[in-house]
């Protein structure tokens, strides 16, 4: 198919590195640039599907961009560019070995493991007589190590500052410029008719600088609801409208599929893929507020690769 991007083989000018992660893949340029490609692969319960979601890429890689855009203001983020709709442009960071995971609800992974009877997670007490989908009385920062593969592990700060994998002071401004983000976030979300439930974000250093890196505040890296109706089905003990990719978890999950050992994905109908694709159109339109353009996906990978070349001569 030339109109989804599952895999990049490019040989850019300068090219020094190539990393592939679950969706996306990133070209190192001089040791200083990184071009990253938003693919349109998709990934749940940390495993690659087989099929790739048309458009998906461009819908991540467009709302990640506008928010790096709109948060620039409370950190220094690595967009420098964005000369394709699936391409970001950026400074080359040396990764945090943990993500920033930031809550304001009790949902989700977090739920799970307070209904099994704990009530501290990643070292934050969280109170008695809690239900689902409740808010917290402030956001909470519950980290992860970063794996390279499989799962993360969950982390307290103190396990994080105690094993010296961040320093007690670059610590501090993760967790600042981390709760200035989401606070950001939830009132961007708020404009648009959502909640901001959880999100993850990740920090990189260049030159003794923290820098925000990857994707912020996209359905495949945040959980939103709808703000309308919220009060409602939570005081009715109901499930909450989501704004999230949980919906292809959700149909996994129907299907026999967890991702352990020995299980199988579910056929991937050209049905499905489209419905799919259909859902992450929906999901930027009230991200962002706006009609989504698709893009001429006639020869994507050749018009990446042009756009993408363009932009590395304009700037030797």
């Amino acid at each position: 198919m030339n109109n989804v991007i599952l895999k990049t083989a490019f040989n850019f000018p300068g090219q020094t590195g190539f990393y592939k992660g679950k969706v996306r893949d990133v070209y190192t340029i001089n040791d200083n640039l990184l071009v990253m490609i938003a693919t349109d692969r998709i990934s749940a319960f940390d495993v690659v599907l087989p099929r790739a979601i048309p458009y998906k890429g461009q819908v991540l890689n467009q709302i990640a961009s506008r928010f790096l855009d709109l948060t620039a203001d409370i950190c220094p983020n690595w967009k420098i560019a964005t000369p394709d709709p699936m391409v970001t442009i950026g400074h080359k960071c040396e990764p945090f070995a943990v993500e920033m995971i930031v809550r304001g609800y009790l949902t989700g992974s977090s739920w799970r493991t307070y209904k099994s009877g704990q009530h501290e997670i990643c070292g934050v007490k969280i109170p008695d007589g809690m239900r689902e989908h409740q808010k917290f009385d402030h956001p909470i920062i519950t980290p992860t190590t970063k794996a390279a593969e499989g799962h993360d592990e969950d982390i307290s700060k103190e396990e994080i500052l105690r094993q010296g994998i961040v320093s007690a002071e670059d610590y501090a401004i993760l967790e600042d410029y981390t709760l200035k983000l989401f606070q950001r976030g939830t009132e961007i979300a708020a404009r648009q008719g959502l909640i901001l439930v959880d999100t993850k974000y990740e920090f990189g250093k260049k030159d003794g600088k923290i820098y925000l890196i990857d994707e912020i505040h996209t359905p495949d890296s945040s959980r939103y609801f709808y703000a309308d109706g919220y009060q409602e089905r939570f005081n009715r003990g109901e499930a909450q409208k989501q704004l999230s990719k949980e919906f292809v978890r959700e149909w996994l999950m129907e299907n026999g599929f967890q991702g352990k050992e020995g299980q199988q994905v579910p056929e991937m109908t050209d049905e499905k893929v489209n419905s799919i694709s259909d859902r992450y159109i929906e999901l930027y339109e009230n991200i962002t507020g706006e009609t989504f353009k698709k893009e001429d996906t006639s020869n994507v990978l050749q018009r990446v690769e042009e756009n993408v070349m363009q932009f590395l001569k304009e700037n030797r």
